[in-house]
């Protein structure tokens, strides 16, 4: 069984890198990528602990970019990165920043709407390179305000304004950075960049120029995507000769209710197709 998106405390996971390995270990995940949201500073880690483990670690990342022209997140994967490449820490370590700025905005707003939480409360679930929304909701959840991450509590405090919904009152904007300078970054890390859930962010218009820029794979197993999202997501893989791949996108407590690590499996070939890449990238 394999799985090539997930994520740890280091990110917005609620899991440890030896957490996350010990229950994909008993899930019976032979290979795996942890993902984190633009950091691999869990993946030296992980390659440890995976050895013990006996289960294949692949270098990864998750860079959390824009396609300005559509409007739309784009999240791009990188697979084989050589871990804390300049490339990716020029580009990601300002999202980091901002990321920790806007959650002491954020959590300044809900205190003062009457919350009753502390920072400390926050912290002791912060990721270890952010603090993301799920933490400042795991707080809240503990002194009883909700029962659930992903919510109405949510939805009312952070909602960003689209689908017909206001915006949430803490909600704070982050400016993401622009998806080809994602590909970039992990083309000179040495990786392959994989275009992340892309029929539930709705970014497969954007493909032809993403293929262009260097865009190697796409994800098409994913929670999110239903039969009609992995036929269309495998239809466009076919067009542009593009490394099929999927994954979880699992997060520990904050995945949706369920959600068992390594159920969105690949085929091992995909695991081959992103190796003989990356072997390419270094001659």
């Amino acid at each position: 069984m394999i799985d090539l998106h997930c994520h740890s405390d280091y990110s917005d996971g609620s899991m440890s890198v030896y957490e996350l390995l010990k229950n994909a270990k008993e899930n019976g995940v032979t290979h795996i990528a942890i993902t984190d949201h633009d950091t691999s500073a869990g993946v030296e880690e992980a390659l440890k602990i995976g050895h013990k483990f006996n289960i294949d670690v692949i270098p990864a990342i998750e860079i959390s970019a824009y396609d300005f022209k559509r409007d739309r997140k784009v999240h791009m994967l990188g697979y084989y990165i050589k871990p804390g490449h300049q490339a990716i820490k020029r580009l990601c370590d300002p999202v980091l920043k901002q990321r920790n700025d806007a959650a002491l905005k954020m959590f300044d707003i809900i205190i003062s709407n009457g919350y009753k939480i502390s920072w400390d409360d926050v912290q002791k679930y912060a990721g270890r390179t952010a603090i993301y929304k799920q933490n400042i909701m795991h707080a809240l959840m503990d002194k009883g305000y909700c029962d659930s991450i992903y919510g109405d509590l949510f939805r009312a405090l952070f909602s960003n304004g689209r689908n017909g919904r206001g915006k949430g009152i803490a909600y704070i904007p982050i400016r993401y950075v622009d998806m080809f300078e994602a590909i970039h970054a992990i083309l000179d890390a040495g990786g392959v960049p994989v275009l992340a859930h892309p029929y539930f962010y709705k970014n497969l218009d954007a493909v032809p120029e993403l293929v262009k820029e260097g865009l190697a794979g796409i994800e098409v197993k994913h929670p999110h995507h239903d039969l009609e999202g992995e036929r269309r997501t495998r239809e466009i893989a076919k067009k542009y000769k593009l490394i099929e791949t999927g994954g979880t996108d699992f997060h520990g407590f904050y995945s949706r209710p369920g959600l068992m690590i390594g159920s969105s499996s690949p085929d091992i070939k995909s695991i081959h197709m992103l190796k003989d890449f990356a072997e390419k990238q270094k001659r």
